[in-house]
């Protein structure tokens, strides 16, 4: 991803009407979630993948299921069980004895927008599967691979790992979600909310507002955003402090198994420009990167058994390297 030598002119004011149009859509059935909407947003316009954690009824899957209405673009959704199998989400060859060939069936993984329900509930096998298809863009069947659609997009839920009957997901995994979104209850009003709108049985009508033309038209879009290399300095130094803390004047290598890996990098750069497009600037700033800082990291940070023990969580170490690293 390009950095811009030169500050761009302002947002198109269609890119804004469009976010605008995709917020009142969904919070015509999100209610009080605008951090949740925000993070999905910027994994829409990024085109990377986002995991939502929280426990059961959150609104996690419908947040998802509505943001698929509303951009009209085709979208499957896979129950992640723990009898789930590899080619239940990738597909299999299947053979015609008639004219004893095999041709492709294709899963669901085949879509635009997948929504990977409760993905920790399925063996590493089938976790591996997806593996290839978040990262490459295409899906081995047999000896073949196939392109999956463009755009192509994984919204994926998961419930702590505490729960019962969960497998928590492979380090190389995690990281390729772009953001890892932790998803908490409503405040007491959102719930009257809630409870007002939906204790009657009406369906709420979300209308298609966009389509895989306007999402291209947003990445192009994001292409122009600004990052001055102060801020692309600043990325660095909270990226690098990760790994060698001490160079910063942190005393926290004890805590950290391992740092975050350059996808971080280059995930923060790219979050924090679509963090300043959905505010409607064409330039990113310290505060983007801030932003958007927990969701590119939490999951990229691995603690020690000793900071475990200490009950220190990345959350917590990403708290100190934001309070210690000057902001330019």
């Amino acid at each position: 991803m390009s950095q811009h030598n030169q500050p761009q002119g302002p947002v198109p004011a269609t890119q804004l009407r469009a976010i605008d149009a995709l917020r009142t859509e969904v919070n015509k059935v999100l209610v009080g979630q605008e951090r949740l909407l925000d993070r999905m947003l910027i994994a829409l316009i990024s085109g990377g993948h986002i995991l939502l954690e929280g426990v059961p009824g959150l609104a996690k899957t419908t947040a998802v299921k509505t943001l698929a209405r509303a951009l009209g673009i085709e979208n499957h959704r896979v129950s992640f069980t723990p009898d789930l199998l590899p080619a239940d989400v990738i597909g299999t060859m299947i053979y015609n004895p008639r004219e004893g060939t095999f041709s492709p069936k294709r899963g669901p993984v085949f879509t635009n927008l997948l929504l990977a329900d409760e993905i920790n509930r399925a063996p590493a096998k089938v976790q591996s599967a997806l593996l290839e298809a978040m990262q490459e863009r295409q899906v081995t069947i047999g000896d073949t691979s196939y392109p999956l659609p463009d755009p192509f997009l994984v919204m994926a839920t998961q419930n702590p790992i505490e729960q019962e009957g969960t497998y928590p997901l492979p380090e190389a995994q995690v990281d390729r979600f772009m953001l890892k979104c932790r998803v908490s209850h409503p405040s007491k009003d959102d719930e009257r909310r809630i409870m007002n709108r939906f204790s009657r049985r009406a369906e709420i009508e979300v209308a298609r507002v966009m389509d895989a033309g306007g999402i291209a038209a947003m990445r192009e879009a994001l292409d122009q955003v600004y990052c001055d290399e102060k801020v692309g300095d600043y990325i660095l130094d909270i990226v690098f402090a990760t790994r060698d803390p001490k160079q910063y004047g942190l005393d926290i290598a004890h805590q950290i198994e391992y740092g975050a890996s350059p996808r971080a990098t280059l995930y923060l750069n790219i979050a924090a420009r679509a963090n300043a497009l959905l505010h409607g600037r064409a330039y990113a700033t310290p505060q983007d990167v801030k932003d958007i800082a927990y969701d590119v990291l939490r999951h990229r940070i691995i603690v020690t058994y000793e900071a475990e023990a200490e009950e220190v969580t990345s959350e917590n170490i990403i708290a100190r390297i934001l309070d210690t690293i000057p902001v330019p």
